[in-house]
């Protein structure tokens, strides 16, 4: 019977240590203190930002002719997938093959009207030295009459002729710069009657049919880009301070739960949208489509926009920081079996952990506060 009860009141011994190591901080009967000790751990800290909207293309466009005409040529079909620089469609040229090819011979024949009067210059500036030549032997020997008259008007000719010639090269010149000019034109609206894909993508609808006449406004082609797309996310205004572009972030699409994309922040919209009071803004993140991913324009999708990360950093729950009366923040750690209050430096929070930037050590205890109360109304802990 002795036996007996010293094992009860071992036992009870016990239970009541465990107890008390379980809650030690309980205060009477007027809170429950479910406190509990934590360690200080190592780990890697991602803060983010989530948002959700639909899957778009990045990159489009709606191709159109530069010239207006009939339509001779579609050489592609909906959903195709086209290389850059493809020809899609192109139009009758054969009347502007034929402008090129006038204004092609109007720079011949300009060019070689600017020859002609180079020679008649040239010859012009031959008669104009002879003439002079002449006129001052005459003078020089003194003869008047007929003959001195004869080598004026000639003189006054040759300068006349080198005036016509030089006229003659300036107005050739003009018709060259203006025949050229033409070229280039005819050349543009040629190169404009045909259709290339400005990118690699995907033709997404045709417009129009072979023998259509269309016009500079007609939409031929509408081509789509799916190598690379963006999600469109939009943020509370609270959030949106922290984001900037750039920021990495993790796409997640709802039908395509083992796709794994990492896009960057393209864009932020500077227009807010109000929806219910709320003020939200559009935030596009840009990312590139794996190869046979499934991937579709318009899925639903989630995104967490990395706005601060750490590696290998000191670690402990938010709950666990308090202030103390100097607005320190301030741990309660335990130091051979005794609570220290002891102040340290945050950093970065994800809302359930917290970065240690100094005032722990890795391994060491601190305590969590979780207490439920009934009567009091006291905040926290009582640090001092």
């Amino acid at each position: 019977m002795k036996n007996w009860k010293i094992a009860a009141i071992v036992l009870l011994s016990l239970v009541i240590a465990g107890s008390v190591a379980c809650t030690p901080f309980r205060s009477g009967g007027e809170e429950e203190d479910t406190s509990q000790l934590v360690e200080v751990i190592r780990d890697d800290l991602v803060v983010s930002i989530n948002g959700g909207g639909n899957i778009a293309v990045s990159s489009d466009a709606n191709l159109t002719f530069g010239s207006g005409g009939k339509v001779d040529g579609i050489y592609i079909e909906e959903g195709d997938v086209v290389w850059g620089g493809k020809v899609l469609a192109r139009l009758d040229t054969s009347a502007l093959e034929l402008a090129l090819t006038q204004a092609e011979a109007a720079v011949v024949q300009a060019e070689a009207t600017i020859e002609q009067a180079q020679v008649a210059q040239t010859q012009a500036e031959a008669n104009l030295e002879q003439a002079e030549y002449d006129y001052k032997q005459l003078k020089r020997q003194n003869i008047h009459g007929y003959r001195r008259t004869i080598a004026e008007l000639e003189l006054e000719a040759a300068e006349l002729s080198i005036v016509a010639a030089e006229l003659s090269i300036e107005a050739a010149e003009s018709l060259l710069v203006a025949a050229e000019q033409a070229v280039a034109e005819a050349q543009k609206q040629l190169d404009e009657a045909i259709i290339t894909a400005p990118f690699t993508g995907v033709v997404a609808d045709v417009y129009v049919d072979e023998g259509d006449t269309i016009s500079t406004t007609t939409t031929i082609v509408y081509l789509i880009d799916l190598a690379t797309m963006e999600l469109s996310v939009e943020l509370d205004e609270i959030d949106v301070p922290d984001v900037e572009k750039g920021q990495r972030a993790i796409i997640e699409v709802d039908a395509l739960p083992d796709l794994s994309l990492e896009g960057k922040v393209g864009a932020i919209r500077p227009v807010p949208i109000l929806e219910g009071g709320v003020v939200l803004y559009e935030v596009e993140i840009d990312f590139d489509v794996p190869q046979d991913s499934g991937l579709r324009v318009g899925m639903s999708a989630e995104a967490n926009i990395i706005i601060a990360e750490r590696s290998g950093v000191l670690l402990v729950p938010d709950r666990v920081i308090q202030q103390d009366r100097h607005g320190n923040s301030v741990v309660m750690v335990m130091n051979n079996e005794q609570l220290v209050e002891r102040v340290v430096v945050t950093g970065i929070s994800d809302g359930f952990y917290i970065e240690i930037i100094s005032g722990l050590e890795e391994g060491e205890m601190v305590v969590t506060e979780r207490q439920e109360r009934s009567n009091s109304t006291r905040p926290g802990l009582p640090f001092h």
